[in-house]
């Protein structure tokens, strides 16, 4: 399972974003917000530091899977 695009979406959600909206934040187009969630693309490095500071969350958060 992609984690990242799981956490991706749900945090997206949380925030109350549309995808549009998120790709402007975080300067990326809103395609490839789709493609991430959908898990077609991984983001680079420097796209998973910038969406884990957008989000204000670890790394560790974004990529990995929450256990309750």
């Amino acid at each position: 399972m992609n984690y990242f695009a799981h956490n991706l979406k749900t945090l997206r959600r949380e925030k109350n974003l549309s995808q549009p909206q998120l790709a402007k934040e975080l300067n990326v187009s809103k395609g490839m917000i789709s493609f991430w969630e959908n898990g077609k693309y991984e983001p680079t490095a420097s796209n998973i530091i910038v969406v884990a500071k957008f989000f204000n969350i670890s790394i560790d958060e974004l990529l990995l899977v929450k256990m309750v």
